[in-house]
């Protein structure tokens, strides 16, 4: 199915997606050019993957896994919590914890993704960014570029990673881009 290409049906297709502020969105790609309905599928599919607020379960499979495979790859994940939940700290406070550390590596793959940050002797003609594709998987001349500015208004709580209870600022961006 094309993607609408007039800001009305542009902003229903986002409202559809559960984008906040469907109109601001629709309306950079209109006028501005700038793909934001792939921008937006990418960081929605990146933040399905870090931890939600309101599930904590992964933490019992977490310890388990590590009680079961002692040795084995991120045991020692599991082994931390475990010592974290004997020390008292509470459930919530981990799920924090691994949620912003999660959004943080999520912010700074975005970033990388624009390429290199340092050029290394003898590989500084390297180079990588991450292109939008057709419909037959092929490669556009589009790049998505710059997501890290995007990842926090993405934030599925709407609170751009801020604490629990705390209100995103009235003086925050409220549409995609620089923040």
């Amino acid at each position: 199915m094309p993607v609408p290409q007039n800001k009305e049906d542009l902003t229903k297709l986002f409202r559809e997606l559960g984008a906040r502020n469907p109109e601001a969105w629709a309306s950079s790609q209109v006028s501005e050019g700038i793909h934001q309905l792939h921008r937006f599928l990418f960081l929605r599919q990146a933040w399905a993957r870090v931890v939600s607020e309101s599930d904590d379960t992964w933490i019992d499979k977490q310890v388990s896994e590590s009680e079961r495979y002692a040795d084995g790859p991120y045991a020692g994940v599991g082994q931390a919590i475990h010592r974290m939940l004997a020390a008292g700290v509470a459930r919530e406070d981990i799920v924090d914890l691994a949620r912003g550390m999660q959004a943080q590596l999520l912010f700074d793959i975005c970033y990388l993704l624009d390429g290199p940050e340092d050029s290394e002797p003898r590989v500084e003609d390297i180079g990588w960014a991450l292109v939008e594709t057709d419909s037959e998987s092929e490669p556009t001349k589009q790049m998505m570029s710059c997501l890290h500015e995007s990842v926090l208004v993405t934030d599925p709580t709407g609170r751009e990673m801020r604490p629990r209870g705390s209100q995103v600022d009235s003086r925050s961006p409220e549409a995609p881009g620089p923040l």
